[in-house]
């Protein structure tokens, strides 16, 4: 039975409109949110998205900080305040360190590690302002400790974010601001189809050969991370700070036996 643990929670999905952030967004509306902003890039799927899940939608490029300082005082317009930040929204391009141009890594930077260190700052500033605490979930991937060759670029734009995740934790812990991140691993998301469709030529059974090749017979689903995000974001999580999770059935470090 799912408890209702965020009617009192005020949340901002930024890359809540599909995928992930979408499963995060419907998590704490069918936990007790009723004030939720979901933001992403794309103002037709944000529209249903918000609609489906009983959301406001405001559009935001992450690659534009000016914007995305803005997101964070529309949303704080919209709800009051906001109690709960998620940062899920990432750009995914491949490249790796021979190929990787100045303008794709300047871009995966900016959207994948500036544009969510900006949304941390803009909502802590806020909190502290009007006296209230906050709880704040990044999205990370496992390729923070390492990654395939062609991810370089993302792999470092989400280490950069694991960073700041710990170091956002230790900075805003006495303010009353908690900030922990969850290191997904291989995901079955609508995006993850596309990438897989545009850079790795799958055909229409890429996704039931992957799964058929896992420890646990399936990708990582959507649903099983919202659960732990939404318990991260919700008092149950206690004091729990400046923690990276890492989500899933391949251990880090391991070895063939």
């Amino acid at each position: 039975m799912i408890q209702e643990n965020h009617s009192g929670t005020s949340a901002l999905v930024i890359g809540g409109t599909q995928g992930l952030g979408l499963a995060i967004a419907q998590r704490l509306r069918a936990e007790g949110c009723t004030r939720l902003v979901i933001a992403g890039r794309d103002p037709l799927k944000g529209a249903a998205a918000a609609d489906a899940v009983g959301a406001t939608f405001l559009p935001v490029d992450l690659g534009d900080t000016d914007a995305v300082l803005d997101l964070v005082d529309s949303a704080i317009d919209e709800m009051g305040h906001v109690t709960a930040l998620v940062n899920a929204g990432a750009l995914t391009d491949r490249s790796s360190i021979l190929d990787t141009t100045p303008e794709v890594w300047d871009a995966m930077m900016s959207a994948n590690a500036r544009g969510p260190f900006f949304a941390i700052q803009r909502v802590a500033n806020r909190a502290i302002a009007t006296g209230h605490g906050a709880t704040i979930v990044n999205i990370l991937s496992m390729v923070v400790h390492c990654g395939q060759s062609f991810l370089a670029p993302y792999s470092a734009s989400k280490s950069a974010l694991a960073n700041v995740t710990k170091n956002a934790a230790q900075a805003l812990r006495h303010h009353g601001i908690r900030v922990n991140g969850i290191n997904c691993g291989w995901m079955d998301t609508p995006g993850e189809d596309a990438v897989q469709r545009k850079y790795h030529a799958a055909d229409n059974d890429w996704l039931a050969t992957a799964e058929s090749a896992q420890p646990f017979g399936m990708l990582v689903k959507p649903d099983h991370v919202a659960g732990l995000a939404s318990y991260l974001l919700g008092p149950a999580s206690g004091v729990m700070t400046g923690s990276l999770v890492d989500f899933d059935q391949n251990v880090s470090g391991a070895y063939p036996e």
